[in-house]
């Protein structure tokens, strides 16, 4: 699964112990829902869950790929219509139509790499924003379909055999959405630690240099935004069977926003960094919902507060915080007074 061979990377985490710690992590968060008993408490998590999911795979196009896709959060949205007009027009099982979302929104994602192939910077900008409206405005133009701005209502819901996934307070929705979650960090973590993980990388830091190693430009971003999309598609989806609606406000700036600075605040380049950040500024923006229109402002305040005093965000405090514990661990003790002292006899 993970990249096994760590001796040429000094300070790196071994794939044994990423993967302890990982499964670990899940399975304290498997355990909520015994101390998390209220459905509103589990809906906060649950979304908590679908934006890291979104923010990760963000991570990985726009962290490690340096590829600035501003269309990010329309593969999240081509999930959620997908979703909606698989079940509700097409009769397709909710389960495959949550399977076949991540599908139609990974072969969105390699169209809109095609005309970026060549492109770098601002341009590269301009374009995956096109992309996010142009999707929006076909949903909107197709009205008689997509509701357009009313939207899509009564979507179908996922289904547990024997199981009424209404009234068990949102407990099956959470074990979904966790499950996905975690199956998107494995696949993204394993992705980022695997030798197309390192050409990503080194693209990334210097192009020209490793495109003269051989290295091919555009069956890397084919790759970066291809596998980026695919659990994007399938949050989509099940954010769409979860809220049983579908609407064009997925395209909007606000969403975006949000998502970013998830990604921002986390730190880019570490996926991890994006998911605790989902956790944060999910919670801390519920725990200020008394303050009205102040709720944005102090959350923004927060984000800059943190990104002054640590620019790679909430991972580079955390491995500052941890390398100072190291350096006091592993510094000598002062040696005492007596043993120093020069013997002197009377």
């Amino acid at each position: 699964m993970f990249n096994r061979d760590d001796s040429q990377n000094p300070g790196r985490v071994r794939w044994q112990q990423e993967a302890g710690v990982l499964l670990l992590a899940f399975l304290v968060m498997a355990l909520l829902p015994l101390a998390v008993t209220d459905s509103y408490s589990r809906h906060i998590l649950i979304m908590a869950f679908i934006y890291a999911i979104v923010a990760s795979n963000w991570d990985l196009s726009l962290g490690y790929g340096g590829v600035f896709n501003f269309g990010h959060l329309a593969l999240f949205g081509i999930g959620v219509y997908a979703y909606g007009l698989l079940t509700k027009f097409a009769g397709a099982d909710p389960w495959l139509a949550l399977a076949a979302s991540g599908v139609i929104a990974t072969f969105a994602a390699v169209l809109v790499t095609m005309p970026i192939l060549r492109l770098k910077g601002i341009y590269i900008i301009l374009v995956t924003f096109g992309f996010a409206q142009l999707v929006m405005q076909l949903v909107l133009s197709q009205s008689a379909i997509t509701g357009g701005t009313q939207g899509m209502v009564r979507i179908e819901t996922l289904y547990i055999a024997g199981h009424n996934m209404v009234r068990d307070q949102k407990f099956a929705y959470f074990y979904i959405a966790l499950s996905i979650l975690f199956l998107s960090t494995v696949f993204l973590r394993a992705l980022v630690r695997s030798k197309i993980g390192a050409s990503i990388v080194a693209l990334r830091d210097n192009e020209e240099y490793a495109i003269s190693r051989g290295i091919s430009l555009a069956r890397q971003r084919f790759i970066t935004l291809a596998a980026s999309a695919f659990f994007t598609g399938v949050a989509g989806a099940f954010y769409a069977a979860y809220q049983r609606n579908a609407s064009v406000d997925v395209f909007g700036m606000s969403l975006s926003t949000v998502i970013l600075s998830m990604v921002l605040l986390g730190g880019t380049s570490t996926i991890y960094g994006a998911i605790v950040a989902s956790f944060v500024l999910t919670i801390f923006s519920e725990f200020m919902a008394d303050f009205g229109a102040w709720r944005p402002i102090i959350t923004a305040v927060l984000i800059i507060a943190v990104m002054l005093v640590y620019p790679a965000g909430l991972a580079g405090a955390a491995r500052s915080m941890a390398s100072r514990a190291m350096r006091r661990s592993t510094r000598p003790a002062p040696a005492s007074s007596d043993a120093t002292a020069p013997h002197t006899s009377r």
